[in-house]
């Protein structure tokens, strides 16, 4: 039943919202209840701004420009 319930939330959580944005908004949302700094809020917002170029760029690089 729970494996079930999180293949569902899976499948339709990465049709709208990719992992690192869930992870950058739940940061976010930590950060201004105070849970997380201000430092780690960068830290994570840099991984996430330099992980989604990283895909950006793999994807030019295999496809090239569209």
């Amino acid at each position: 039943m729970v494996t079930a319930i999180k293949a569902f939330a899976d499948k339709h959580t990465e049709k709208f919202i990719s992992r690192k944005f869930l992870a950058w908004v739940t940061a976010t949302g930590l950060c201004a209840y105070g849970t997380v700094t201000s430092g780690d809020w960068v830290a994570v917002t840099l991984a996430y701004i330099g992980s989604q170029a990283l895909v950006d760029l793999a994807l030019q690089w295999k496809h090239g420009k569209q």
